[in-house]
């Protein structure tokens, strides 16, 4: 639930008292993002720590398409619905799944009512970025060490040798949290896929058969075992993430340092796929990057801890299958709805948040590892498409009898 800040509030505390310190959160991923603009929304002052140097220093990812149940409703408590509509990308909601052959197997355009629409992860972040005070963010604050303190405290030293002691402290620093260890014991494993990641540029002119397989919205061309899943992102760009079923160690025989060499073996993998296909392999013009999946244990969980909680994949990593960037945002919105509906007892918020997001996330994770068995198990790509199938045919009866 989002609370209504004006009605729950019981009063205003004065942030200038040193006991009464802003909420310290490490990690300015969009969890922590919204985390800190639903407390600006509040009133309630935070402060971000980030390891990267700027908001430039690295591109964000590509296309993420934002839910009506959670993505939206945490940019709607943010205040940022409008700016979200502007940054839509129209059309990007069709989906189409491929066998291996290139042949249509499913296929939904987009006609604006699928509730989820598509909007590139920089830009998304970029209008986050904005809505809060400049000094909201602390670039270049990497997190080398955190320990408990007592009484809710905990002492942080970064890698550039500052200190801070903070009275309410947010994990949203992703898969790899150095918050986390102080509520839990758990690790993010590694699932037995990964992703390899390459981009098309200037594609209806330079890559025009890719261009036609993968059509305007995602694309899921999928075999048992591997699978090829794209998007047409805006300013003509097709990004594809090539998925393959293979222990660590076969990834790690790859030299990515050589481009060519790395592209060819992948490649390789699919042999006997249609040329279109491999093409989103092959004619990528930047290097290729790995991504391997690891998740942490569904329904991670831990006993609480006065002063600290986590949100997103530091909270609940999973395996991705669209839910991961809505699900860290909507953590931060109820995270800081909770902090301004208990100003005066900061261990009720923290549980108030805790109890509503364990269940969510373990039945999001759930999902997402179902998701990508669905993707490419030994019926691939026959799975997924008796999933989307039956999800269309309850869309339109729900439609048909609201």
């Amino acid at each position: 639930m989002i609370f209504d800040h004006d009605a729950s509030r019981p009063h205003q505390p004065n942030w200038e008292d040193p006991m009464m310190t802003p909420v310290t959160i490490v990690g300015a991923g969009l969890g922590g993002l919204v985390l800190a603009r639903v407390l600006h929304v509040h009133g309630i002052p935070a402060t971000i720590y980030e390891a990267e140097p700027s908001a430039q220093a690295r591109t964000q990812g590509g296309q993420l398409d934002i839910h009506e149940h959670d993505g939206q409703v945490a940019l709607a408590a943010a205040g940022l619905t409008d700016q979200f509509r502007a940054i839509i990308h129209q059309g990007g909601e069709a989906t189409r799944v491929l066998d291996r052959s290139g042949a249509v197997v499913f296929e939904e355009p987009d006609d604006g009512a699928g509730g989820r629409p598509e909007v590139l992860r920089g830009d998304l972040r970029r209008i986050l970025l904005a809505s809060l005070p400049p000094e909201t963010i602390r670039w270049g604050k990497k997190l080398s060490e955190v320990a408990a303190l007592g009484d809710g405290r905990h002492a942080l030293t970064f890698a550039d040798g500052s200190t801070l002691v903070s009275r309410l402290l947010i994990g949203a620093d992703g898969a790899w949290s150095k918050v986390r260890p102080l509520l839990s014991r758990a690790e993010p494993r590694y699932i037995g896929t990964s992703f390899v990641e390459t981009y098309l540029h200037d594609a209806d002119a330079r890559h025009a058969a890719a261009a036609e397989a993968v059509g305007a919205g995602t694309l899921f061309a999928l075999a048992p075992g591997q699978g090829i899943f794209a998007h047409r992102e805006a300013g003509n760009v097709l990004h594809a993430y090539v998925a393959l079923n293979r222990p660590a160690a076969w990834f790690a025989g790859l030299d990515f340092s050589d481009a060519a060499a790395t592209t060819a073996k992948v490649a390789a993998e699919f042999t006997g796929w249609a040329p279109a296909l491999i093409a989103l392999i092959t004619d990528g013009e930047a290097a290729p990057v790995l991504r391997p999946l690891h998740a942490l244990p569904t329904g991670h969980q831990w006993d609480r801890v006065p002063g600290v909680t986590l949100i997103g994949d530091a909270a609940h990593l999973a395996p991705p299958a669209g839910e991961g960037a809505n699900l860290a945002m909507l953590d931060g919105a109820e995270l800081g709805a909770a902090i301004a509906a208990h100003l005066d007892d900061m261990e009720a918020a923290l549980s108030a948040y805790e109890a509503a997001m364990v269940p969510r996330s373990r039945s999001a994770a759930a999902d997402a590892h179902q998701t990508l068995a669905l993707c490419l198990d030994d019926r691939a790509p026959a799975g997924l498409v008796d999933f989307f199938t039956g999800a269309l045919e309850r869309h339109r009866e729900g439609a048909a009898h609201p």
